[in-house]
């Protein structure tokens, strides 16, 4: 059977710049792999400024990565595929009510996360009315065993799962593929490191919850608590992100407790969600 040719790409008649530059910019990091800000100014005919100003909003977002030589690589969200079919729109959906009124009584940000692989995916985020708060991480990807999201669903795993994730072959070499060790591609540990990363998963989800302490942002703390639906797999995870200097006065208080009480809420209403498959969840790096 043959193919029926492609119509003609036509530029849109009302084409609005800013994104255009920005879809560039992405197509320039996916086809260059590293470059410079004043390459990527070049390439997109404007002021260092306009260049700078975009590359910071893909940055943010997780599209592209700055290493320590001030040049930008693809960051974790390019090329990320969708964690799955529908129901994560539906998990969202029963979710923010809960997190809303969360947000509102604790005063600070809270985020839906889900696993994917080694990563851990922001659904959504419920911001505080605080001056100083942790703002929107939605749509943000990170490395799973940074985040206390992703620490409390990997706590859920069994060993050889963690293994295939995580623990890398005595005789294998560890290659850097990032540009900084949070964004390397390739997460496995050796075995010492591994065997200490599994110890601390476990201490998580016989406390019922964890912690990242500026694991994947300066200034920033969060703690995670695990969503499970009817059948008692965790689908999810509800995290509370919070300055660093409020962090050990909310561990102290009452915020893990207002958590632990909105996810109850929470697994009412999504205890019909099955949740993603497990195998697909689990083999993806």
């Amino acid at each position: 059977m043959q193919n029926k040719p492609m119509g003609t790409i036509r530029k849109p008649t009302y084409m609005l710049e800013s994104v255009d530059n920005a879809l560039r910019l992405l197509q320039l990091l996916r086809d260059a792999g590293a470059i410079r800000l004043k390459d990527a100014a070049a390439e997109l005919g404007t002021a260092p400024s306009t260049a700078h100003r975009l590359l910071a909003m893909l940055v943010y977002r997780g599209f592209a990565v700055q290493d320590e030589k001030r040049m930008y690589h693809p960051g974790p969200a390019l090329g990320v595929g969708p964690a799955s079919q529908g129901w994560t729109r539906d998990f969202t959906d029963l979710c923010r009510p809960h997190m809303e009124a969360l947000a509102t009584l604790a005063d600070e940000t809270v985020n839906l996360v889900i696993r994917v692989g080694s990563q851990a995916r922001f659904l959504w985020t419920a911001e505080a009315a605080s001056i100083l708060r942790v703002g929107d991480r939605r749509g943000q990807v990170l490395p799973a065993e940074l985040t206390a999201g992703g620490r409390i669903l990997l706590a859920e795993l069994p060993r050889t799962v963690l293994e295939q994730l995580y623990l890398r072959p005595a005789d294998e070499p560890h290659i850097s593929q990032g540009p900084s060790p949070a964004y390397e591609t390739d997460r496995r540990m050796a075995i010492g490191e591994f065997e200490e990363f599994a110890h601390e998963l476990e201490a998580a989800r016989k406390l019922g919850f964890a912690v990242n302490v500026e694991q994947t942002e300066e200034g920033v703390a969060a703690i995670g608590v695990a969503i499970r639906n009817g059948r008692g797999t965790a689908i999810g995870a509800l995290t509370v992100a919070v300055p660093v200097t409020r962090y050990r006065q909310h561990l102290r208080g009452r915020l893990v407790a207002q958590m632990q009480a909105a996810v109850r809420g929470i697994e009412v209403d999504v205890a019909d969600i099955a949740g993603p498959d497990v195998q697909s969840s689990t083999v993806q790096k």
